[in-house]
């Protein structure tokens, strides 16, 4: 498009904004009006010199990262072979950072947080104990609610993870006890079985879709309201802290970027083209830090993946150390930041053995 036309358009713009002021206006301003329309100066020149009559690029709409902190995550989580998303949390100032921490993601087996804390939260109702023995699906096997928990958690049990989805009464019982939370960007549509063997039918790394998703920020708001307490009693909430302490999955994630003393309780989950790990961990000085991670792809295609148990693999592996670097960025980021707190009360409490 020309220089003329362009100023043709700004011209048009500008007249029938002053069209619009003067129908609005009274009779006698009307005039004025009118008078200063066919007056010393033209609306066009008064466009040219407010705005000028250059050719303007547009405005960038990329995200801007105040601090250097922000931009070394913002890089590490760079998105150009899948979607990385990041939301991280200081528990105990409420400084954040995030990367696309309002996208949805596949949850995979981190959902089990969640699927954990509803079923703990029916325990402090007394609609169940952690001595209740539930199915194993299909098996025929009974064992209790504590196991249940510790195994679903620890080792991604998935069957013991339906088995207490059927006992709260499957995902639409999850998800109406994160709205009661004040959750909102979290759906559990399936149970585990169903989520499992309808793996891959969708690529995650270039499309998003809301079955069993949730965004980084809501499952950090999670981890920061079970941490603090919010919804479960002291004991229930020092159940599944202590098992996400106990995790042995995913020991190439967070576990492999923090030292022992940052107390890690986490959970993972895995899918096809993504790999995911949200938990809580420890400064140096002692500040519990909530973070939620989740990247996809990491290769050229699904196809590509597929189609190749090396090439598989090895994008495993860069997913997994996409995660431990992310880990490690936030660890040290949050470290070196000194504590200013933002008038919001953070809750800091001790979790599991030796806990800080």
């Amino acid at each position: 498009m020309g220089q003329s036309m362009l100023r043709k358009l700004g011209s048009t713009f500008a007249l029938a904004l002053a069209a619009g002021a003067l129908a609005q206006a009274p009779a006698g301003a009307q005039d004025a009006q009118s008078a200063s329309l066919d007056g010393q100066v033209s609306l066009e020149s008064q466009f040219d010199s407010m705005l000028g009559t250059q050719l303007r690029a547009p405005k960038t709409f990329e995200a801007v990262y105040d601090s250097s902190f922000e931009r070394q995550v913002a890089a590490l989580a760079d998105g150009s072979q899948g979607r990385i998303g990041v939301y991280a949390v200081d528990l105990t100032t409420g400084a954040e950072v995030g990367v696309l921490a309002d996208q949805r993601f596949p949850m995979a087996s981190t959902s089990k947080v969640a699927i954990a804390a509803t079923f703990l939260a029916g325990v402090d109702q007394g609609r169940w104990s952690l001595s209740s023995e539930f199915e194993l699906p299909g098996r025929g096997t009974y064992i209790s609610a504590r196991e249940h928990l510790n195994l679903m958690i620890t080792r991604s049990c998935n069957d013991c993870t339906d088995a207490l989805l059927n006992a709260v009464g499957g995902p639409q019982a999850v998800n109406a006890w994160m709205r009661s939370a004040g959750i909102v960007d979290f759906q559990l549509t399936r149970n585990i079985a169903a989520l499992v063997r309808e793996d891959g039918r969708i690529d995650p790394a270039t499309q998003i879709d809301v079955k069993d998703s949730a965004t980084p920020r809501a499952m950090g708001r999670l981890l920061a309201g079970i941490y603090q307490g919010q919804w479960l009693s002291p004991s229930s909430r020092q159940v599944l802290m202590n098992a996400m302490g106990e995790t042995v999955t995913g020991k190439r994630r967070m576990t492999s970027a923090l030292p022992m003393s940052a107390n890690l309780a986490h959970k993972t989950g895995t899918l096809s083209r993504t790999a995911s790990d949200i938990g809580i961990f420890y400064t140096p000085d002692g500040r519990p830090i909530a973070a939620a991670i989740y990247v996809t792809g990491q290769s050229a295609s699904m196809a590509l993946e597929n189609g190749s148990r090396a090439q598989k693999l090895v994008a495993r592996r860069l997913r997994d150390e996409r995660i431990a670097s992310i880990t490690s960025a936030l660890y040290d980021g949050f470290g070196q930041q000194r504590p200013e707190n933002d008038g919001r009360v953070w809750t800091a409490a001790n979790y599991g053995a030796g806990g800080q």
